[in-house]
């Protein structure tokens, strides 16, 4: 056994005193200079080497105070008289303070630059309140920022807390690159690992009105969200109160798992379900993505919720002309549920709110208006046509494949056809046998796969095509770096947009993109709709964490059963060539039991200024004249 020395535990102590950082290394140094002071100075005044015939010489305070001054300034030694020795001895006091003087600064100084490095690092507790706390890091945050800003533009103090697991300085770079700053929304970066019980403590969860988890570009990335929450929720220093969570689950196999833990504080986004959706929709509908995307988004008209207690007792049929400048969609009942588009005779019952499309939440107020200038003569009667059979052409595949197929056997005619054309020469993803496990369970469509690159124009020559009524462009999102994979996506449109021209026959063309910024790549390739998958999901995230309850409208929207947002042509309702008011349109989609929510007008189909010629909420008195090719955007049944 090694022998413990006296100067083994004095250095043993001073290594340990070393360790405690910048303010006991200070003190350390100030209790040795006041000792060094102290004995210099005792010791002058025992041996009386200050004094002289003439002068008794300084007493001991004042040889402490004369100490003191030459330990912290050269300058005094100059102005010694005595005795060689007092004189000797202030000289070496003077050199020691030297010493000691520059240690105190150097110790300072990488005191002072180890806590800005902390502050560089965002290691510092968040003082903040009624903040939205946002964890993780991937492209999608930059939309997420976006929106939330807008949403805030109204607000004098707004603060958004970013926790991820990234230099704060690489994190701000990019902040200021991608992100349009709007407002006075305050945005604070701290560095730490969201799993992490401790670093989470930092970004102050429990004062933060909605948390959002941001879904990492990796293989396990719903493994990570699942695991951030419970974080979140089993933290030991949790707020008693629920927490407001906005997660996005990409495998719906994890769906039910992130659901026991979330309960009912969490609000979980299936992406792959919700993209499919709105694929299968918009498919068949040329403008629908641009509609969700006015709806999704906080610049231009939202969805509010408000109260209308002059309307209790009324019918819904009347509430729908009761509103100049809001579209109303249905009534968030007292119970918490939304009814979308419900029977035209349900009364309002107190306690009902109106959802309805409108510029802010205080613009949703009842129109003093008495006369609509309802042109009777300009209704046209409703008829109904027979669904006939389609033919889709599906080209490329991602994991999102399988359940496009499944929303597209919800909306199809019966005895409709898919045709699915992609090359995955990954071994991991096997697309023909899960298209062939997947359409043995559907319904209304037949499908068929044909290995090949969707990109190769030899092999879409060979597809006749025109003979499709729809045409749908997955990305290879699972196979190829995003913008390799938009790159993919941008040639076979092009090739896409040559075969329509030269054929002379109308199809419609809907393609997935991931980065929001190809989308003005791609819109030279005239292509119907463009669905950046990532890009909605995040400004869905946003809409749910400002307000809880617009999840459960658009899980509504979106679903096949109930409702769902349509772009019917014009004619159907009212005259063409006719001007009108908007009140007109409503009330011919009323006596249909519809919603009319707004108009496009195909002579700005192409013009992305004019928002691709779609109107959503238009003023109900402004006089519109409708086209041919004109359609009315309505929520309905079918």
């Amino acid at each position: 056994m090694r022998r413990i020395t006296l100067i083994g535990q004095l250095r043993y102590r001073f290594d340990n005193l070393m360790a405690r950082g910048t303010a006991a290394l200070v003190i350390g140094l100030g209790l040795f200079t006041a000792l060094f002071i102290f004995i210099i100075s005792l010791l002058d005044s025992i041996t009386g080497i200050a004094a002289s015939d003439d002068n008794p010489g300084p007493d001991l305070p004042q040889l402490l105070w004369s100490s003191l001054l030459h330990a912290l300034g050269a300058s005094s030694v100059g102005n010694d008289t005595g005795s060689p020795l007092f004189i000797g001895s202030m000289f070496v006091v003077t050199l020691g303070g030297i010493f000691i003087v520059s240690i105190l600064i150097g110790i300072i100084t990488s005191g002072i630059q180890r806590r800005l490095e902390a502050l560089r690092r965002g290691r510092s507790f968040v003082v903040e309140r009624n903040h939205t706390l946002v964890l993780g890091w991937s492209p999608q945050i930059f939309a997420v920022l976006s929106e939330l800003m807008i949403a805030n533009a109204n607000q004098r103090r707004a603060c958004i807390v970013i926790l991820a697991d990234r230099d704060v300085v690489d994190m701000d770079e990019e902040i200021r690159a991608r992100v349009r700053r709007v407002g006075r929304t305050h945005i604070v970066l701290r560095t730490g690992n969201p799993l992490d019980m401790s670093d989470l403590e930092i970004a102050n969860p429990n004062d933060a009105r909605a948390i959002i988890i941001i879904s990492p570009t990796r293989e396990d990335a719903d493994m990570h969200v699942i695991k951030t929450m419970l974080a979140i929720l089993n933290h030991p220093h949790r707020r008693a109160e629920p927490y407001h969570i906005v997660a996005q689950i990409r495998e719906a196999q994890n769906l039910e798992a992130a659901r026991m833990i979330g309960c009912d504080e969490a609000q979980l986004l299936l992406e792959s379900d919700l993209i499919s959706r709105i694929i299968a929709q918009t498919c068949r509908q040329s403008g629908l993505s641009v509609v969700y995307t006015e709806l999704l988004n906080f610049e231009g008209d939202e969805i509010y919720f408000a109260a209308a207690p002059s309307l209790v007792g009324k019918r819904f049929g009347d509430v729908l002309l009761a509103y100049e400048d809001s579209a109303v969609m249905g009534l968030h009942t007292n119970g918490g549920c939304p009814l979308l588009n419900p029977p035209m005779d349900r009364l309002v019952a107190a306690g009902d709110q109106v959802i309805a499309i409108s510029a802010d939440d205080n613009t949703v107020k009842p129109s003093p208006l008495t006369n609509m200038q309802i042109d009777e003569s300009a209704i046209v009667q409703s008829r109904t046509t027979a669904r006939a059979p389609e033919r889709t052409l599906l080209l490329g595949w991602n994991r999102r494949g399988l359940s496009t197929l499944t929303q597209l056997d919800n909306y199809a005619p019966p005895e409709s056809e898919v045709m699915i054309v992609a090359h995955a020469p990954d071994t991991r993803i096997n697309a023909a046998e899960q298209v062939r496990e997947t359409a043995a369970r559907l319904k209304n469509l037949r499908v068929t796969f044909r290995e090949g690159d969707s990109a190769d124009r030899y092999l879409l020559d060979r597809l006749s095509i025109p003979s499709y009524q729809h045409v749908i462009v997955l990305s290879y999102a699972d196979m190829l770096e995003t913008q390799e994979a938009d790159a993919k996506t941008l040639v076979t449109l092009l090739h896409l947009r040559d075969i329509r021209e030269r054929s002379q026959q109308k199809f419609s063309i809907v393609s997935e993109m991931l980065d929001l910024r190809n989308r003005q790549l791609a819109e030279v390739t005239q292509a119907d709709d463009f669905i950046v998958s990532d890009h909605l999901v995040s400004l869905l995230m946003a809409q749910a964490a400002e307000n809880k309850y617009l999840k459960t409208v658009f899980d509504e929207l979106f679903r096949p059963e109930g409702s769902e947002i349509y772009l019917k042509p014009a004619e159907e309702y009212v005259r063409l060539a006719h001007a009108i008011t908007f009140y007109t349109v409503v009330e011919s989609a009323r006596r249909r039991n519809e919603v009319a929510l707004g108009y496009r007008l195909n002579r700005y189909a192409s013009a992305a200024d004019r928002a691709y010629g779609v109107v959503v909420n238009p003023n109900k008195s402004d006089p519109v004249a409708f086209e041919p090719g004109d359609k009315v955007i309505v929520l309905a049944e079918e």
